[in-house]
């Protein structure tokens, strides 16, 4: 069963930026089931969920849980420039979750899983969006602060592809400040306040996969090995049971990842093994 546009905000029937879908497996094995959260890329500017249904039928068949895709407010490029600016989009993640974790299921239908057993997976962007989230990123952005019920719901984080730190992206993409990174966190002299690689921790219980392409030319391995060694540092001898990485199994470019079975199968194991 596929079950599209739901709005997860009340005022954004009309807004399909702020809307999800969840795809189930063919027989859903109980309403025990933990549920799978698939944010996408896009640079916090493009993208949709539709551009992954692919991916959460996929993951949906190998993992026989259910599969939520959820879109989020984008920024526009100038001279478009909506304001929807840095932490607009991770807002929308944090709102779509409160929902995720309250819906009683579709009519007719009800509960499709069990709101306090997630998993999480964000690519590229959406990487720092999470890590924004659940690592403490309150002295920069406390709207992001995610409430308990949430943060004690998320049992596991995959991000792949992802970027993390800034300022360091850009040592390494320069053009990467005209393109989208002065339209989405706005005009700075640095963007150290919003480094992922920084936040401290805020619950130990959280188990986080890194996933990174050897392949990729959008975003550099640097951002990938850096977020691993913070993570590393915070669980500190914790580390080797809350903290992994995939960083030599992968060729292919920043994007594709997302359309081959290695992808579905990782995420599988690590979800099946915590």
């Amino acid at each position: 069963m596929e079950f599209v546009d739901i709005p997860y905000i009340s005022e954004s029937r009309a807004d399909s930026l702020r809307h999800l879908d969840v795809v189930t497996p063919e027989q859903v094995s109980s309403t025990s089931s933990p549920l799978l959260v698939f944010i996408h890329g896009g640079a916090w500017r493009s993208e949709d969920k539709r551009d992954h249904t692919i991916l959460a039928r996929c993951l949906a068949k190998a993992t026989r849980y259910p599969v939520a895709a959820l879109n989020y407010r984008l920024t526009q490029a100038q001279p478009l420039n909506n304001d929807i600016r840095h932490p607009a989009h991770a807002e929308d993640v944090l709102d779509a979750l409160r929902f995720l974790t309250t819906w009683p299921g579709p009519p007719h239908v009800g509960p499709l899983y069990d709101p306090n057993r997630l998993y999480l997976l964000g690519h590229s962007c959406s990487a720092h969006i999470l890590a924004s989230i659940f690592l403490d990123s309150s002295s920069v952005s406390p709207s992001l602060a995610p409430p308990p019920h949430i943060l004690q719901a998320v049992k596991g984080i995959v991000m792949s592809e992802g970027i993390y730190d800034i300022d360091l992206l850009l040592q390494s993409f320069p053009t990467y400040l005209d393109w989208f990174i002065r339209d989405a966190f706005g005009h700075c002299a640095s963007y150290a306040a919003f480094s992922t690689t920084t936040f401290p921790l805020i619950s130990a219980h959280i188990k986080w996969l890194i996933i990174h392409s050897k392949g990729d030319t959008l975003v550099d391995m640097q951002q990938s090995e850096t977020m691993y060694l913070h993570l590393c540092r915070l669980y500190g001898s914790n580390a080797s049971t809350r903290v992994f990485r995939v960083m030599d199994k992968f060729d292919q470019e920043h994007n594709d990842i997302l359309r081959g079975q290695l992808y579905v199968d990782i995420v599988t194991d690590f979800i099946n093994k915590n």
